[in-house]
């Protein structure tokens, strides 16, 4: 691990060279490609560096801890050791997080799909839970969030909830939360406190950029108005704001009823639709070209069940990575990365193990 990370940070200061040079700043594509690629190397090497500052503190303290005779100060020695050698565990798992190779889509925008299954008003709950959970993680990661489109429950959390991520790395890290998310727990309307299994299940969509972006015709479109529903304010059930667009060629139905404006409402809808009208060609291409089985290794099977929370247990799995932590409501709180960056691991070493079989 050790060469290759020295290695990929002998690049660094030759990005930053290339990075201040007057035909890179004049050309934005590559401009674009190479700061992704200083920000990867930036964090490498701070990540690098903790590493190593964390093996000579144990080293110092180990040092320490053979020439100390008073046992209460030994005890104080022995536990800073036991803490240092937890944070060289994590930080050994972030670098090897960082080791995939950056992937060109690393920090493309991402529309994020999230709605209830099995479970009724319970699922739909869960769906807010998770909405909360994944803006929490946006929140540490530093992305932006923008909620796309949204169907209240009468009872709380969302029937369906659209939101658009954007920042750096985040279809690396999200991509793999597509599929079923299960959910264990005694729900608010449970009297006998029996605990309900529930599901939900996420969609991540990449967003066009400008190589992909779709023509639409509007001859193509049935654009139907109507008014708003939901909790309640002002403009809902006014004003014929909100639209719904069908995509007659492929049978496509995206909806948005969030803003004021039906032209805004229109334009966000827009954006959804030529999203999940690439994906669609993106899907088509990849059953052309690949197996069943490495199809879903790239893109998460949305009818396979991924992951469990168990409220009862404070208990998360993911079931693809055999991964088990019992610390949900941490999880919950967008502590996210122990399993976004586990997953990340995991599927690169799958494609290479499958490349190696061909």
């Amino acid at each position: 691990m050790e060469e290759r990370i020295r290695s990929l940070l002998s690049r660094l200061e030759q990005v930053e060279f290339l990075l201040g040079e007057s035909d890179v700043l004049s050309d934005q594509k590559q401009f674009r490609s190479l700061a992704q690629e200083h920000a990867y190397l930036s964090e490498l090497r701070d990540t690098w560096n903790e590493y190593e500052s964390l093996h000579k503190r144990r080293l110092e303290n180990q040092e320490l801890l053979k020439m100390e005779k008073d046992p209460e100060f030994q005890g104080v020695i022995r536990e800073d050791i036991q803490s240092i050698e937890q944070s060289i565990s994590d930080t050994k798992s972030r670098l090897e997080a960082l080791l995939v190779p950056p992937d060109p889509r690393d920090s493309r925008n991402i529309i994020l799909e999230l709605r209830a299954g099995t479970g009724g008003d319970e699922a739909a709950i869960f769906v807010g839970d998770c909405v909360r959970m994944y803006k929490c993680y946006a929140d540490k990661k530093g992305w932006k969030y923008e909620q796309l489109t949204c169907t209240p429950s009468e009872m709380g959390g969302f029937k369906e909830y659209i939101m658009l991520l954007s920042g750096q790395n985040g279809f690396r890290l999200m991509q793999y939360e597509a599929g079923t998310h299960r959910v264990q727990r005694v729900p608010k309307t449970e009297a006998q406190g029996r605990v309900h299994t529930s599901a939900i299940t996420v969609a991540v969509l990449l967003e066009p950029d400008e190589e992909e972006q779709v023509v639409i015709d509007e001859s193509e479109l049935r654009i139907d108005t109507y008014r708003s529903s939901g909790a309640g304010g002002q403009h809902v059930n006014t004003t014929d704001s909100a639209v719904r667009l069908t995509h007659i060629p492929t049978g496509t139905v995206v909806y948005c009823q969030e803003e004021r404006s039906q032209h805004k409402n229109k334009e966000k809808a827009m954006r959804l639709l030529s999203a999940k009208i690439v994906e669609e060609k993106r899907r088509k291409a990849e059953q052309e070209t690949a197996s069943l089985r490495s199809s879903q290794v790239g893109s998460g099977d949305r009818s396979e069940r991924i992951r469990t929370y168990n409220f009862p247990q404070n208990r998360v799995t993911d079931h693809r990575i055999d991964l088990t932590l019992y610390k949900l409501d941490m999880v919950m709180d967008g502590d996210l990365d122990e399993i976004t960056e586990g997953l990340v691991k995991h599927y690169y070493q799958e494609k290479l193990s499958n490349a190696e079989k061909v």
